[in-house]
């Protein structure tokens, strides 16, 4: 029942965060770097370090748990700087694939290098036992998302390209998936930086405090290194397209709705890992659903990316078999999810 219950967490966590592309369409008259570094100070500093400071037991101070922390705190905040470019070109592979094809690419890989990598630094046998089931699992949810991504490729052959840029307003197929495949590689780092960050996270229990809300401390290292890329990145784009205005010519009626619906982007965006958070102290300590927990939010992820794809009509007009891929690879991502349950 546990488990159930931290899998419910979770997948309200990844509809959170599959949500999230959507208060980015109501945001006017800023390009595309102002908007992403904006929404980045809420979704990668302010709302991690409220759950990090929520997590700190009373009288606490978040950075002697710092000082505490040894080389996990770097390790963290490394892997969180390597995942910032996972997380910069993932939203390159949205505005190029769109919420549906796009997310499921890049989560696609990052759920495959994400759960397996941690598992064979670990020393884990993926040949044999609980190893071997992690392995069929995550080999479930690439098939999953590789019949998506077929599914995808379908769509862009029946489509005109009036059409398609009705649907992706820069819609480019073969430089989004170069890019998605990059991002998911790179977005893997996320949960390094989280294995990398669980002396910490150790620490803050020694302390005194909730198995709920333990990893935040961790999360905000990982998500701050990732701040620090994106914010230079979306800084030189502003000074190359000379962007800076934007900030300052828009009326304050558009400042204010695009400063609200950048800080809901980043409430929803953040909520997956919190929600990750929650949901894995439900997960018995060393358990395969603790392992294979990276997947499956991952897995979610692309499950509730592809409602929101259909929601925002970017398959509207696609043919039958094409819906009859999708629907086949979203039960296989299904599969993938229960999978570890149904072995146990």
């Amino acid at each position: 029942m546990n488990a159930i219950i931290g899998l419910l967490i979770i997948a309200l966590g990844s509809f959170g965060q599959s949500s999230s592309y959507v208060p980015i369409k109501k945001i006017k008259d800023w390009s595309w770097e102002c908007f992403w570094l904006v929404q980045g100070v809420f979704a990668f500093v302010l709302f991690p370090l409220l759950g990090a400071l929520m997590a700190l037991p009373e009288g606490v101070s978040f950075f002697s748990v710092l000082s505490s922390a040894g080389d996990g705190l770097w390790a963290a905040l490394g892997y969180g700087v390597l995942w910032g470019i996972g997380g910069l070109t993932f939203g390159l592979s949205m505005r190029y694939l769109g919420v549906a094809l796009g997310q499921s690419l890049a989560l696609g890989t990052c759920s495959a290098f994400g759960t397996l990598i941690p598992a064979v630094l670990r020393g884990e046998d993926l040949g044999s036992g609980s190893g071997l089931i992690l392995l069929i699992g995550v080999s479930i949810a690439i098939a999953g998302i590789a019949v998506i991504g077929y599914a995808g490729a379908l769509r862009s052959q029946n489509m005109s390209e009036e059409e398609k840029k009705q649907a992706v307003k820069d819609f480019a197929l073969k430089k989004g998936i170069l890019i998605a495949l990059l991002a998911g590689v790179m977005s893997a780092c996320f949960n390094l930086g989280l294995e990398a960050g669980a002396p910490i996270k150790a620490r803050v229990l020694e302390l005194g405090a909730s198995q709920l809300t333990a990893l935040n401390p961790v999360i905000i290292l990982v998500t701050f290194g990732g701040f620090i890329t994106n914010a230079i990145y979306c800084l030189y784009q502003n000074v190359k397209n000379d962007t800076f205005k934007d900030y300052t010519t828009v009326s304050g009626s558009i400042w204010i709705n695009n400063l609200l619906f950048c800080a809901l982007a980043g409430l929803l965006w953040y909520s997956q890992f919190f929600a990750l958070g929650v949901g894995q102290s439900y997960f018995e300590q060393g358990s395969i659903m603790m392992a294979f927990s990276w997947s499956i939010l991952m897995s979610l992820n692309v499950l509730f990316s592809n409602f929101w794809g259909i929601i925002l009509k970017e398959w509207k007009g696609v043919s039958n078999k094409t819906i009859v891929v999708l629907v086949s690879g979203l039960l296989i991502l299904i599969l993938s999810i229960i999978f570890p349950q149904l072995m146990k």
